[in-house]
């Protein structure tokens, strides 16, 4: 992959980054003791840790706005600099007031901005965020910033299958200089139709077709990254970036993506395990502490691999959302990547977070299915 592969906009990126993961989690393993399955079950064959858990009055406006506020912090404009403000989730709060509304008015946003809320499974923050630096490059922003929001709220039914994939986070960037990174404006996208999750309105909890879920994403890896590397050795393409980061609906599905994505290119196993063990793995330490966040895994990811980051180095962004979309980002850390400010947000949530039992758990739960009702 040679230097000029890509197109970054010199005035355009993300020039601040936020997170929220919120106050409560549980260890995977007290959830298997109290669903009476081996913990191994959860942490090697799905390769989770902890979830991140909402207490009953906190939810996906508290995480986004959390997020928000944290990234403005570190920014050096204002609320009136901000042009668009656009939330991507699937934790709806409203079939029509869209979540941007909700933390608009936690923050005292108003005025001359476009706001709204994308929704396409966990492949809403990814939208939202080609869309803002699309706004951005195609002049109707005329020199305003963009926030933009991935925040998710992820629960199932009390023992589905899906329950230890549970998580929660948001992550805000803002959409202006890129002191953080740049974005490349070549990006690579595959979709198809599929039921392989889905919510209709008014149910409580999402369904899922695991094995089609599971097809779908490594179908998707492939397709996307096949259309990066083009006609070249996919080592060598690959190797071009510092390291690779996916969606998370569980470590262990990332895994299996990469394996996919090896046999396409036709590498031994060796190759595939020794490539995921030193670009993929160690993007997702933070998603093992939030669990599944849905529009913000993929993030929650991005952010780890930014921080610390040299000027210069690139990173891949892997976005899936079921239904089913999909979108390959490549992002070139700026100069505010390597004192990675960000990472405090993270260090401060998990240090003040409190690990909940069973009893509470089941508490907890009750109070959601009732809220459902």
């Amino acid at each position: 992959m040679s230097s000029d592969s890509f197109t970054f906009a010199s005035d355009t990126g993300i020039a601040a980054i936020g997170l929220q993961l919120p106050p409560l989690a549980m260890d995977v393993r007290e959830l298997a003791e109290l669903r009476g399955v081996d913990p191994n079950k959860f942490t090697l064959g799905l390769g989770c840790d902890e979830m991140a858990l909402c207490p009953e009055g906190y939810g996906v406006v508290q995480l986004a706005a959390g997020a928000a506020k944290r990234a403005l912090s570190r920014w050096d404009g204002s609320l009136e600099d901000i042009g668009l403000v656009v939330v991507g989730s699937e934790s709806a709060l409203d079939m029509s007031r869209p979540l941007s509304a909700f933390v608009a008015d936690e923050l005292g946003l108003e005025g001359d901005v476009r706001s709204y809320e994308v929704k396409h499974a966990c492949y809403g923050g990814t939208l939202a965020l080609r869309q803002a630096l699309e706004w951005r490059l195609s002049g109707a922003a005329r020199g305003k910033a963009a926030l933009v929001i991935a925040a998710d709220v992820a629960l199932y039914a009390p023992a589905d299958p899906g329950e230890p994939t549970q998580g929660a986070g948001a992550v805000a960037m803002i959409i202006g200089e890129p002191k953080v990174a740049r974005i490349a404006t070549e990006s690579y996208a595959y979709s198809e139709p599929a039921f392989d999750f889905w919510r209709p309105v008014g149910d409580a909890f999402p369904s899922v077709e695991g094995a089609l879920s599971l097809d779908c994403y490594k179908r998707a890896t492939e397709r996307c990254f096949q259309q990066l590397v083009g006609d070249r050795d996919p080592a060598d393409a690959l190797g071009e970036l510092a390291a690779l980061c996916f969606h998370v609906p569980f470590p262990k599905m990332v895994k299996k993506g990469v394996r996919q994505l090896g046999e396409s290119f036709g590498w031994s196993e060796e190759a595939t395990a020794a490539f995921y063990d030193s670009m993929v793995n160690p993007t997702m330490d933070w998603n093992r502490k939030s669990g599944n966040a849905y529009t913000a895994s993929l993030w929650i990811s991005a952010a780890q691999a930014l921080a610390g980051r040299k000027a210069g180095e690139r990173i891949g962004a892997f976005s899936y959302g079921s239904g089913f979309g999909s979108e390959l980002l490549v992002l070139e850390a700026g100069d505010a990547a390597a004192e990675g400010a960000w990472t405090a947000d993270v260090e401060a949530d998990l240090a003040a977070r409190r690990l909940v039992d069973r009893g509470a758990y089941e508490s907890l739960r009750g109070s959601h299915v009732a809220a459902a009702e």
